[in-house]
């Protein structure tokens, strides 16, 4: 089955409803500052930024903020109840700079090299995002100069190992515990 048919699939939205309630909890904003890590991804003013795996919206509204009007931050998820759950926050937010959609980050049907940074947070390791072809899609609508951010729980030290291997991107230092890639 199709990741994209798997996000609509009301066994699946029911099953990951109580990780949607966590992952809006104030208990995790209290103990996990996003603006704090979203620095730590080197967010500017003015980029455009691809969300991979927005869940609930943890980070989209603040990382919406620091790239500001003149950026652009896409908010994607397979699952259909946490893109309506996105959608209504940046909606009750007033937010222009960010377009939400529901689609497979394997297959994003996005233009080719047309992101900024993508933004990796909290969806690694992940068995629906194999990272054999997840790199190539994220290597692919990256800018020459674009950037991968990666953010993991829990870290798992095999990630960094296996970006770094794949030729695809570069190591260029890990900040606020966001490891951070250049596209090569």
């Amino acid at each position: 089955m199709k990741t994209e048919a798997l996000g609509n699939s009301r066994i699946l939205n029911w099953l990951f409803k109580p990780a949607g309630r966590m992952m809006e909890s104030r208990l995790r904003k209290w103990l996990m500052n996003p603006v704090k890590t979203l620095r730590g991804a080197g967010l500017e003013s003015g980029q455009t930024v691809l969300e991979v795996g927005c869940g609930t919206g943890f980070f989209t509204i603040p990382a919406a903020e620091l790239i500001g009007d003149g950026g652009c931050l896409v908010a994607m998820d397979a699952l259909s109840d946490y893109t309506k759950r996105v959608s209504q926050k940046v909606q009750a937010a007033g937010l222009q700079n960010v377009r939400v959609v529901k689609c497979d980050a394997l297959d994003t049907r996005m233009d080719t090299a047309s992101i900024d940074k993508v933004l990796l947070f909290g969806v690694l390791p992940f068995p629906f995002l194999p990272l054999n072809r997840l790199l190539p899609e994220m290597h692919r609508i990256l800018k020459t100069d674009g950037t991968l951010a990666v953010w993991m729980f829990p870290v798992s030290g095999w990630v960094p190992h296996s970006i770094r291997r794949s030729g695809l991107f570069t190591d260029i230092g890990k900040q606020n515990d966001v490891y951070n890639y250049r596209r090569c």
